[in-house]
């Protein structure tokens, strides 16, 4: 792990309606988005099967040992609801949109984005994508409208690369 798991903020404010707020131990509400065949499939491989609960701990544990681990939420009236989750350090940026309804809206890249903004503050000059299924082309498209770039594929995986001291802003 990087060495700012101690600056991790609880918010990160990304627009009026849009932010990510620090995992605080509870995911019990994320169950079932990885009950979801397709998202499991898109997440994990062809043949993946939906998470039990002692896989959805595992893997909460593991991802907030290794990054900064968030929750994506939208905010609906005066309340945040959580649609999705991602992990953010430089050699990974799992993501994950569990809600189908915010999916293929945009919510992604502006994840994305906001943790580039993050990686630049670190003074990262490079951070990665480790895996993208090649038929998960929603996923492929954000990362590339984000700058990313494919720099290896094995079988069905591909991994992107983002120069970050090429940049501007």
């Amino acid at each position: 792990m990087d060495t700012f798991e101690n600056i991790q903020p609880e918010y990160i404010n990304i627009d009026e309606t849009l932010r990510l707020r620090k995992y605080d131990g509870n995911h019990d509400f994320a169950f079932k988005w990885y009950q979801d065949s397709e998202l499991v499939r898109l997440v994990d491989g062809e043949n993946a099967k939906p998470y039990d609960y002692e896989k959805l701990n595992v893997m909460y544990n593991y991802l907030n040992k290794k990054g900064e681990l968030y929750f994506i939420e939208i905010k609906r009236g005066y309340d945040y609801l959580a649609i999705g989750d991602v992990t953010f350090w430089r050699e990974d940026m799992p993501i994950v949109i569990g809600n189908k309804n915010y999916r293929g809206k945009g919510v992604g890249l502006k994840v994305i984005k906001a943790l580039i903004k993050r990686a630049k503050t670190f003074g990262y000059e490079r951070i990665y994508v480790n895996e993208i299924y090649s038929y998960n082309i929603a996923s492929q498209r954000a990362f590339e409208k984000a700058g990313f770039k494919k720099y290896k594929e094995k079988d069905t995986v591909y991994s992107y690369e983002l120069k970050l001291n090429t940049m501007n802003g």
